[in-house]
């Protein structure tokens, strides 16, 4: 089973793994932003620590470069008191031939109780869940498939700023077509009630997008026009294997937001997974400028993921054991 909808407990709904915004409810994600508060609240304390996972271990399965998930993954897991495990791939036996599947054995036999994965490869979440019964895993983003805590903090920091998700205009610009942050931020804003536009250069536009209840403008003036908040994106050469747009100046020049773009909009928030391309897909000026939300968005990232580690422990049999 993926997750669990039972508490027996009495707390009402609880995730088991954290695979993907299509394995949430609205009120499971709601809970989640509703939660977050509390632990941002943490970092100021004299010890800047809560009990909540204490003698629990997490380990960090990053096989793919990160900066600000790693890191606020980590800083989570250490202020809810966990033991925390690094893997570090080049360090690891998959640099000698390993497979991910025999590592991922490797490390059910540790019996870890939270595995927190990034890979480049879509599906490896679902992979460990399945390889590792006992434990509860956390997706920071696979392939292109999900990144569902980046569309979590992302829709906290909207909440946040805006007051409310519901009917909030929000236009998606950039590499739509291997981004994972714009499939997961397409589920849950939609599946929240936010109106989402995107735009970008026809060959990094995925189809079926009507699908995601995410309607795609072709004119980057016509999807910023009204818009309340604006999701920028990176192109992401690393996922790449032909020439998708004509050099980076060419697409600064059609699609990159400006400030002159930025005032087509009604006062938009501007959000940035990161990391940033200046004068690739956004200018410094947007980037510094006082509608820019983005180290908002690196702040909020450790509060909702500590939310997060803290909802799936509380839905595990460890927990349940102690709760009655």
């Amino acid at each position: 089973r993926r997750r669990s909808r039972h508490d027996p407990a009495g707390g009402g709904c609880r995730v088991r793994h954290l695979l993907g915004i299509r394995g949430l409810t609205p009120e499971e994600a709601l809970g989640i932003l509703d939660e977050a508060p509390r632990y941002q609240d943490v970092a100021n304390q004299p010890v800047p620590r809560v009990p909540i996972l204490m003698g629990r271990t997490v380990t960090h399965l990053f096989m793919e470069p990160s900066t600000r998930t790693q890191a606020s993954f980590q800083l989570a897991a250490k202020r809810l008191s966990a033991e925390p495990l690094a893997f570090v791939p080049k360090f690891s036996s998959l640099s000698k031939g390993e497979t991910f599947l025999d590592t991922a054995r490797t490390l059910a036999s540790m019996a870890p109780d939270i595995v927190v994965v990034r890979s480049r490869e879509s599906g490896a979440s679902h992979v460990l869940a399945r390889e590792i019964p006992t434990a509860q895993i956390v997706n920071a983003g696979d392939g292109i498939s999900e990144h569902p805590t980046q569309a979590l903090l992302d829709a906290f920091t909207i909440r946040e700023r805006l007051g409310r998700i519901a009917g909030v205009r929000v236009t998606i610009i950039g590499d739509l077509l291997h981004s994972r942050v714009f499939r997961s931020n397409a589920r849950l804003l939609t599946m929240l009630g936010a109106e989402v536009r995107c735009c970008g250069p026809p060959t990094l536009v995925p189809p079926g997008l009507d699908r995601l209840g995410v309607r795609s403008l072709l004119h980057i003036a016509e999807a910023l026009e009204g818009a309340e908040a604006v999701m920028v994106l990176r192109i992401q050469h690393e996922r790449m294997h032909a020439s998708y747009i004509p050099t980076e100046r060419e697409y600064y020049r059609e699609f990159g937001v400006t400030s002159e773009r930025l005032a087509l909009t009604d006062s938009a928030i501007v959000l940035h997974p990161g990391p940033l391309n200046r004068g690739v897909e956004i200018s410094s000026e947007v980037a510094d400028g006082p509608q820019s939300v983005i180290l908002d968005q690196v702040r909020n990232g450790v509060a909702v993921r500590m939310a997060v580690l803290a909802e799936i422990a509380r839905s595990s049999p460890r927990s349940h054991k102690t709760d009655g």
